[in-house]
């Protein structure tokens, strides 16, 4: 049995949900890469992108602990 409190936020819930589905934003589905910094038309050139992005972040931590060493 539900509290008339738990029945309150399920049914705001439905509701939110059904009206951000229906003004077009999606949470499930979609175009493949529409949310990527870049386009994915090119294999060559996504490969590239995607190292460059992934990669920039993986190096950042190590580039920046590096500069504070160097420090004088």
């Amino acid at each position: 049995m539900m509290s008339p409190i738990t029945r309150a936020y399920n049914q705001l819930g439905r509701k939110i949900f059904t009206t951000s589905v229906r003004n077009g934003h999606h949470f499930h589905g979609g175009v493949p890469g529409e949310n990527l910094p870049f386009g994915i038309d090119n294999r060559y050139k996504f490969t590239a992108m995607f190292m460059v992005y992934i990669g920039s972040g993986l190096a950042a931590p190590f580039l920046i602990t590096r500069h504070q060493l160097l420090k004088k």
